[in-house]
């Protein structure tokens, strides 16, 4: 069996910084058995396989599938632009476990319609949450939970940039991701760094289905309905957000793909 296969750096207009993902195009559907197995083979944090006969499309990660991928759907419409199948200003909409999401080729990148995610706040943080991160109380001003994901809020840009996280003490706690974000400065009015070492990825380098809840606490907080967000990791990445009267997120983000070929089997 031979599929074609790309790398791509999502959120980014340049190679070696964003997210990248890979992409596996099929004109049909694989089983989940060889997705996975072939997601641990490319070793990045998601790989996005598309099938191109009923446009499901799913994400896994090297140990396990996930439920919303933002990087990796944006690599996918870039994918199908290079590769002539997306026009600029045409949409896609892919079947999705998180329902219908729609990507459309914009000027500039790639423009997604993904669902804004409300986090429940005003909880008390867990301490030892607070102690895998390395984050006193002292430096938390909110938190609260989106989902199985938790979203940890703090005073400062420094904060967040500095963390120097014990992921064997984090994977230990129960948890599926925990997003630390801070007010931004020049620039962005967010930054963010991601870790989800339950499911094989200790840092995210720029995650998009994080933003989905970020764009909701954050248009609260600043009265803004259009944000750009920095993620702050090793490699960093850009996001445009702007939340819709429909309960929605047009996330939006450029992309560079640093490898095609083809994968055998």
């Amino acid at each position: 069996m031979k599929l074609d296969i790309y790398q791509v750096d999502a959120f980014s207009t340049r190679p070696f910084s964003g997210n990248p993902a890979a992409v596996c195009i099929t004109p049909g559907g694989l089983d989940a058995a060889l997705m996975q197995h072939i997601a641990d083979e490319m070793a990045v944090s998601e790989t996005a396989f598309l099938n191109l006969s009923n446009n499901n499309l799913r994400w896994f990660t090297p140990q396990a599938e996930v439920e919303l991928c933002g990087h990796g759907t944006l690599a996918t419409a870039h994918v199908l632009q290079q590769t002539g199948r997306l026009s600029a200003g045409q949409t896609v909409v892919f079947d999705t476990l998180s329902g219908p999401l729609a990507a459309r080729a914009v000027s500039g990148g790639i423009q997604l319609d993904f669902p804004l995610l409300i986090p429940q706040m005003d909880s008390p943080p867990p301490l030892a949450l607070l102690d895998a991160l390395g984050i006193s109380p002292s430096q938390v001003t909110d938190y609260g939970t989106f989902g199985a994901k938790q979203l940890v809020v703090v005073n400062t840009v420094q904060t967040v940039q500095t963390l120097k996280v014990d992921f064997q003490a984090l994977c230990a706690l129960p948890g599926r991701g925990v997003v630390v974000t801070a007010p931004g400065e020049g620039d962005y009015d967010l930054l963010s760094r991601y870790f989800a070492p339950w499911v094989g990825v200790n840092e995210d380098p720029v995650t998009g289905s994080a933003h989905c809840a970020l764009a909701a606490y954050w248009s609260a907080r600043l009265g803004k309905r259009s944000l750009t967000a920095y993620q702050a990791s090793r490699r960093g990445g850009v996001l445009a957000l702007e939340q819709t009267d429909t309960g929605r997120v047009l996330m939006t983000g450029a992309a560079h793909t640093v490898l095609s070929g083809i994968l055998q089997l």
